[in-house]
């Protein structure tokens, strides 16, 4: 029998032992989910820019570095906070239609876009477009240039309708599938659309200068005006009927033979008005249109190409490869928040060397803000 104290020091042991026990086993209290009061809200904004660098002979300058450039936002000046070199991705687009065109063509669309395919520098990716009735992808991204051009040869197809402004959007949306740099898109095209109105297509227009996208263009519309021109003042040019087939014209003598097959061209008036009005509102849509498509070149910081010849839009096509492998992408942070800008806001970007002997080309509008 334990005595009265021995009984109540072995209690109080064990007292303590199971109260330490119980400790031991007790789950630490959650911490508190801070509140949005608690957190701070760092936001990081950036824009992208591709800037072209040249030496005084034209060609690539291929050392740019951050100090090198001076960026000027609506005459504030920053300093870039990145300047890299990587591949390009060009989402070439065909315009393969068009119900009153006189000098465009399937092939011809064609022969330009294999052109700036085979011009572009190796890695770059590629994907193609095509719009006529409907503006559809040919093909997903690929660097295989065996691939393009296979795709640019044997799927694209004419129609006989042009919906330029559809085209402008998918090929937008695009490339925004994900997240690329250094993004160019081409457009072999006369610019004109047989559906969309003026307001569409302004509203086209201003989405693509919201992005970083580089937009180039290869236009149809000097030629097709020249072809037309005639004919809105009611004059036609067109050849008689030939006298023979060709396969025999071929065998008679070359005095002969060039008489034969390059007969003279006869000259009529037309005085049809409702003609000459179809063709006069053409030539006016034409002429619009080349209007916006240098300017959207020139605010994208792109290439507008203008050929007399289907000759000269093929040797140019190299250039525009040429151009869109000559960028740097370019970062730096505005000084002006872009998330304290209500509605939208129209900011002017240039870029301009401190180096000697490197030359820049990088000017370009950016509309920023909820669209």
């Amino acid at each position: 029998m334990l005595k009265p104290r021995t009984a109540f020091l072995f209690i109080f042991i064990l007292l303590f032992a199971i109260t330490s026990f119980a400790q031991s086993r007790r789950v630490p209290p959650p911490t508190p989910t801070p509140t949005p009061e608690d957190i701070e809200k760092v936001v990081t904004e950036e824009i992208k820019l591709n800037v072209l660098a040249f030496d005084p002979e034209g060609k690539f300058f291929s050392d740019v570095k951050s100090g090198d450039l001076v960026i000027n936002e609506d005459n504030v000046l920053h300093q870039p906070s990145s300047v890299r070199r990587i591949p390009a991705n060009v989402v070439i687009v065909m315009d393969t239609g068009g119900e009153m065109r006189q000098i465009k063509s399937l092939n011809q669309t064609r022969e330009t876009a294999k052109a700036v395919a085979n011009a572009l520098r190796e890695g770059d990716q590629m994907a193609v477009i095509q719009y006529s009735d409907k503006a559809e992808v040919l093909l997903e991204w690929t660097t295989d240039k065996a691939v393009v051009l296979d795709a640019i040869g044997k799927k694209s197809k004419f129609g006989r309708r042009s919906v330029f402004v559809k085209a402008l959007g998918l090929a937008s949306e695009f490339l925004a599938k994900t997240p690329l740099e250094n993004k160019h898109i081409v457009l072999i095209t006369d610019g004109t659309d047989s559906i969309a109105g003026i307001a569409e297509k302004e509203a086209a227009i201003k989405k693509i200068l919201s992005t970083d996208i580089n937009v180039h263009v290869i236009s149809y519309t000097r030629m097709e005006v020249t072809d037309i021109e005639p004919r809105a003042k009611g004059i036609m040019k067109t050849p008689p009927p030939k006298a023979m087939p060709d396969e025999i014209a071929a065998t008679l003598p070359n005095g002969v033979r060039g008489v034969t097959t390059n007969p003279p061209v006869k000259v009529s008036v037309n005085t049809d008005r409702a003609f000459i009005k179809k063709m006069k509102s053409r030539k006016a849509d034409l002429e619009d249109s080349e209007k916006q498509m240098e300017k959207l070149s020139t605010d994208t910081n792109g290439e507008f190409i203008l050929p007399n010849t289907f000759e000269e839009m093929i040797e140019k096509a190299g250039l525009v490869a040429q151009m869109i492998d000559s960028g740097y992408v370019v970062t730096y942070i505005p000084k002006r928040p872009l998330s304290e800008v209500n509605g939208t806001q129209e900011r002017i970007i240039d870029v301009t060397s401190k180096r000697p002997g490197l030359l820049v080309q990088a000017k370009r509008k950016l509309i920023v803000g909820s669209q």
